[in-house]
């Protein structure tokens, strides 16, 4: 763009223009050349920013699994099977509070005390064990791959071979693959009793204290000194002088189950003897109740055994003795019982 009018008008010259009109020319250009704008002043710039962080998305929730509730594996406390087999109801009531197993290892030595206390009478009369029951726990054992089984007691009407006999046990346990075993006198042995209230020591059939396991079977009968005869009073059978022990006869059997401590207690109450026992002889007086009870503690074992009679264990006064030593519980309703029909 031509700024200056003097060269304007010499360039205008060289196009070949006269002066008028290059004159002319140059005004008109002038008038309508656009303003001068005087140059902007440049706006402050703006601090520069740091740019926002980018946004971090959320975390995404960990899913929480949707769990079943575990399936309870701890065992009952104690079993009650009832049913008309007394087979069946033996082995439901074991089963149920862990099975055989749980007692019985490969190679243990077991011994078996149910209640053969007469000659004289068979079990109907519900004075002795059932020999189905017996013969069960026999059979039981031995499929748990016990290396022996042996079953024994200490009849005090007519001769041991006599009342094995008699009872039917004999003929159940053979038939398991088990053995019967007359107690013989030189296997006693005077024995310490650390935990006894009454009595300090007695003489104890050593077998019983030297088995791996010592499983306790009676039948449930009433006892004209002792209320009842249930589990632990069984246990008589495995000491010498038994008689003796009638003197203060709640303590003393408490203080022998603080020494024996059977692994199982197996009631057989598939008939109960109501009247008239321990030995019974009329069968008005036995009431078929079809049940069989299992439990590791002989004292719950015996307080339920009572419920049979209407009573209850704090009716007994060996179920007494035995739960103020701490050797079981008799409160019922603290204890997880499953009753099962075969």
């Amino acid at each position: 763009m031509l700024t200056n009018r003097r060269e304007f008008l010499r360039s205008v010259l060289v196009w070949g223009l006269g002066l008028v009109t290059a004159r002319s020319l140059f005004s008109t250009l002038a008038c309508s050349a656009p303003p001068q704008v005087p140059p902007a002043t440049p706006a402050a710039t703006a601090p520069t920013l740091p740019p926002p962080p980018a946004s971090t998305p959320p975390p995404t929730p960990t899913p929480v699994p949707t769990t079943t509730p575990p399936v309870q594996t701890t065992p009952p406390y104690l079993a009650v099977a009832r049913g008309k087999s007394p087979a069946a109801i033996t082995e439901a009531a074991i089963k149920a509070i862990g099975g055989i197993e749980r007692f019985v290892k490969p190679g243990s030595d077991v011994i078996v005390k149910p209640n053969i206390c007469v000659a004289y009478h068979t079990y109907e009369y519900a004075a002795t064990t059932n020999p189905d029951v017996v013969g069960t726990i026999v059979r039981m054992c031995l499929a748990a791959g016990a290396r022996r089984v042996r079953v024994m007691d200490q009849p005090f009407g007519g001769t041991a071979d006599q009342a094995y006999q008699r009872s039917g046990i004999a003929a159940a346990v053979r038939a398991a693959g088990g053995e019967m075993e007359v107690m013989a006198r030189m296997k006693y042995r005077t024995t310490p009793i650390p935990e006894g209230k009454d009595i300090r020591s007695w003489p104890v059939y050593q077998d019983a204290l030297d088995a791996d396991v010592l499983i306790n079977v009676p039948v449930a009968k009433t006892h004209n000194l002792a209320r009842l005869t249930l589990g632990m009073k069984n246990l008589m059978g495995l000491i010498l002088n038994p008689g003796q022990f009638h003197s203060n006869l709640d303590q003393r059997v408490a203080d022998l189950v603080s020494l024996l401590r059977p692994e199982l207690t197996v009631i057989d109450a598939v008939r109960i003897l109501t009247a008239n026992g321990p030995t019974g002889g009329n069968l008005n007086d036995v009431k078929l109740t079809n049940t069989v009870i299992a439990s590791a503690d002989p004292v719950a074992a015996d307080a339920w055994a009572a419920t049979l009679f209407n009573l209850t264990g704090n009716d007994i006064p060996i179920v007494r003795a035995a739960a103020r030593m701490g050797l079981g519980t008799m409160d019922l309703k603290s204890i997880r019982i499953e009753e099962l029909s075969v």
